[in-house]
């Protein structure tokens, strides 16, 4: 079966299932564990990649993740990581790419909108052991 270009696609998720071509950058999660720093900056042109890099991030820590997404990725061959951090988080992934507003109080709207949808996705923490420790 043929692949198809995921021109304007930027989910990672949606890439794998849909059999589009993927450029491999999941050892960026290696990368970003062993040069670790409380806050990463990723800076790239425009159109370069930046939201599917953090769909893949949030696609590989996030807890409930389906980790066939990453079967014969080079990020598979690194077991020991993956037993240890894939699937294992609560991630909170806000995209600024869909704020927007006619004003700055419509834009800010949309912001806590964004955030509290986020919020209530990890409710269910605030019962959760790992919260209650």
């Amino acid at each position: 079966m043929n692949k198809k270009l995921p021109i304007g696609i930027d989910g990672f998720e949606k890439i794998r299932k849909n059999n589009f071509y993927y450029v491999d950058k999941t050892m960026l999660v290696v990368e970003l564990l062993q040069n670790w720093g409380e806050v990463n900056l990723f800076i790239r042109p425009r159109r370069f990649g930046k939201t599917l890099n953090m769909s893949m991030l949030k696609c590989f820590f996030e807890v409930g993740c389906d980790k066939t997404l990453f079967d014969g990725l080079n990020i598979s061959r690194e077991k020991e990581l993956c037993e240890q951090y894939m699937g294992q988080f609560p991630v909170i992934s806000i995209s600024l790419k869909s704020i927007d507003g006619l004003n700055y109080r419509q834009a800010y709207g949309a912001l806590c909108s964004v955030i509290g949808m986020e919020a209530m996705r990890f409710y269910f923490l605030t019962e959760s052991d790992i919260i209650n420790r």
